[in-house]
């Protein structure tokens, strides 16, 4: 995995719009008003690293080039989306190809921000939109049963996968999200249906709690809330100051998040959660010519790791120079490094960790 991709869905005036402005330095419409977001809204943002400043200061001031994460927010969506109410299913297509989704939630009272019911309760606010969801890949699986279906007749090699969506479709019917039942996830068929289907509730959420400022620090708030939508992750944010942040340099920005009792901004947070979620981490390169990370899954191999450079990398793996990050900073250079026996030569089967500097060897035959 190269990138990491991330739809935001939500109901109308949750601060979706407001969160992504201020996560990916956009400026797109953030109105008081149901569907201020028509089509959906990228935004690609760097993974805050600071390693990569310390190793470009190593390698005289080589170019940084940080793991990256895409941002897709989604029209609020309304009950009956699945059926077409609002700007409808439309939307929802815009978030198969996705990672992750991250639902944001209301989590505030403001009189002066409509709400589409005239209230708002968190707990009804998330199941309408997962019941959208679930809504949305029934009828992706009511279109394609009945096909498979009649080439498993012709094939009987294809029963078990008839079978299996059976099974996914009859989770769903019950009104619960496929991310939520273990015995789907865990299933070596569920890399087929989601690379065959794209179903959306088949993809880990986060849920992000949108509080105001007091509600930054109500402990007894955000567990009351986090308990609600376990054993999910959440964290919680206020878009507001997070839009606020956005215009400031790092150390009033940091400062600003202090005096909320903040340690880290929302986007941080979310960073470091969706990697979590879904079993990412990130290795670096180093050298005069650019400094750079990369994201790959938790427990990949040096090929694999090679792989995500350039598929040749993979294929012509010969071995890999590794040092560790920590080891590199305190030596002062990769010489330095080598001389201390702190470089070391792994080969195919290494398993990589998050703190490696790597340079691959490699050779691809014509």
């Amino acid at each position: 995995m190269a990138q990491l991709s991330i739809g935001i869905v939500g109901l109308p005036n949750v601060g979706k719009s407001t969160l992504f402005n201020a996560l990916t330095g956009s400026n797109i419409l953030a109105a008081n008003y149901p569907f201020a977001t028509i089509e959906p809204n990228t935004g690609i943002v760097p993974v805050p690293d600071p390693r990569l400043d310390k190793l470009s200061e190593l390698y005289g001031g080589a170019p940084i080039k940080p793991a990256t994460v895409t941002f897709v927010d989604i029209a609020g969506l309304v009950a009956g989306a699945a059926q077409g109410e609002g700007l409808g299913n439309q939307f929802l297509s815009h978030i198969r190809t996705t990672n992750a989704i991250v639902h944001v939630v209301r989590a505030f009272d403001d009189p002066n921000i409509t709400h589409v019911d005239d209230a708002h309760d968190p707990k009804k606010d998330i199941d309408v939109i997962t019941t959208e969801l679930i809504l949305a890949d029934l009828q992706t699986i009511e279109k394609r049963l009945p096909k498979l279906d009649k080439e498993a007749r012709a094939n009987p090699k294809l029963k078990p996968e008839v079978d299996y969506l059976n099974t996914v479709k009859a989770v769903l019917d019950q009104g619960r999200p496929l991310h939520a039942e273990p015995s789907i996830i865990a299933d070596e068929r569920a890399d087929w249906l989601q690379r065959e289907l794209q179903l959306i509730t088949l993809k880990p959420v986060i849920y992000v709690f949108n509080v105001d400022e007091p509600g930054l620090q109500d402990s007894a708030k955000h567990q009351q809330l986090a308990q609600m939508v376990a054993p999910a992750r959440s964290i919680f944010v206020c878009a507001k100051l997070e839009s606020e942040l956005h215009s400031l340099d790092p150390a009033d920005a940091a400062e600003m998040l202090e005096s909320y009792g903040q340690a880290k901004s929302g986007l941080v947070q979310l960073i470091h959660v969706a990697y979590d979620t879904l079993g990412l981490q990130s290795y670096l390169t180093a050298g005069d010519k650019e400094v750079r990370a990369w994201t790959i899954p938790k427990g990949a191999t040096a090929p694999q790791a090679a792989g995500v450079i350039h598929g040749d990398f993979e294929k012509g793996f010969i071995a890999a120079q590794v040092v560790d990050y920590a080891d590199l900073i305190a030596a002062g250079s990769e010489t330095a490094a080598k001389s201390a026996g702190k470089v070391r030569t792994e080969g195919k089967d290494y398993v990589m960790q998050p703190d490696d500097v790597v340079e691959f060897r490699f050779n691809v035959s014509k």
